[in-house]
């Protein structure tokens, strides 16, 4: 069984001069979809309301060294449903790689009608193990635990949607093709992932 680890959730919208802090995603994600507004989750409350008094900013990552490979992630960032994105170490987009193609938005994401952030990720996973097969590339890197080390692996709860299970099968047989010619998918913090869309949930 899956211990969850309770998190808080402050958002400011900036439109309406509007910020809180609460404990449940999906009425965050209810609060600021399709508006302007910025959300960080925090391990506790008192992280969250600090956040918001120093005007709840983003911080500027640390550079790191990254290593070659196809990185990938998904976010809510921008207020208009789930976006996907797949990049290299250098944040070049990689969705163009997909085949067929996919719609990709003019910030080189692919847009998800109807879906929660972590059906978003399990996506962004399918589209990284193809292009990293594709290139021969033998290393991906994710930072959502829940889709690295479970729904990648077709460990998923039969309670989920029908097509998120589905996905979760696909997801875990590239998975294998991946793995059995060398490949590795390993985890890289949200704040250095070069595929962020700004939000870790």
């Amino acid at each position: 069984m899956i211990t969850k680890t309770k998190k808080y959730y402050a958002y400011i919208l900036t439109d309406k001069q509007k910020s809180g802090v609460i404990d449940n995603w999906k009425e965050c994600e209810k609060i600021v979809s399709g508006k302007k507004a910025r959300f960080k989750s925090f391990k506790s409350q008192i992280e969250a309301q600090n956040w918001l008094k120093k005007g709840g900013n983003y911080e500027i990552k640390k550079a790191i060294k990254l290593e070659k490979g196809i990185y990938f992630d998904s976010g809510t960032g921008r207020g208009n449903g789930v976006e996907v994105s797949v990049t290299d170490e250098t944040k070049k987009n990689l969705l163009n790689k997909i085949s067929p193609k996919i719609k990709i938005n003019k910030f080189g994401k692919h847009h998800v009608v109807k879906a929660t952030n972590n059906y978003g990720e399990l996506l962004a996973c399918k589209y990284a193990l193809q292009i990293a097969i594709d290139q021969k590339n033998k290393n991906i890197f994710g930072d959502s635990r829940l889709v690295l080390d479970y729904w990648s692996k077709g460990f998923i709860s039969k309670k989920l949607q029908e097509k998120t299970i589905k996905l979760s099968k696909q997801v875990s047989e590239l998975r294998k093709d991946f793995e059995s010619i060398g490949g590795e998918v390993k985890f890289i913090k949200g704040d250095h992932n070069p595929a962020d869309l700004g939000f870790h949930k």
